[in-house]
């Protein structure tokens, strides 16, 4: 996905997607086939003992959906804001 100016987003794609769509954006942005980066991500969450699972659940949480403007985090922390300032 591009943002207007031509430069390319990283957005988590709601086309593909089997969870969340982390590898489908992520396959997207750099242009190659979904399938080498799930398989990718599958490999080091094996061979690192889940860290790659953890990672995936962080970019889940950090990349912004495909037609969002902000993350989940980026919402969490706004709520959280909101309510401290209300008090």
């Amino acid at each position: 996905m591009s943002d207007g100016t031509g430069s390319k987003v990283l957005v988590r794609s709601r086309e593909g997607r089997m969870v969340a769509g982390v590898c489908a954006g992520a396959a997207e942005y750099l242009g190659i086939d979904v399938t080498l980066v799930r398989v990718i991500v599958a490999v080091v969450s094996v061979i690192t003992g889940g860290a790659g699972v953890l990672a995936y659940l962080a970019a889940w949480v950090i990349i912004p959906e495909e037609g969002e403007k902000t993350s989940i985090a980026d919402n969490t922390v706004a709520q959280k804001q909101d309510a401290s300032a209300g008090r």
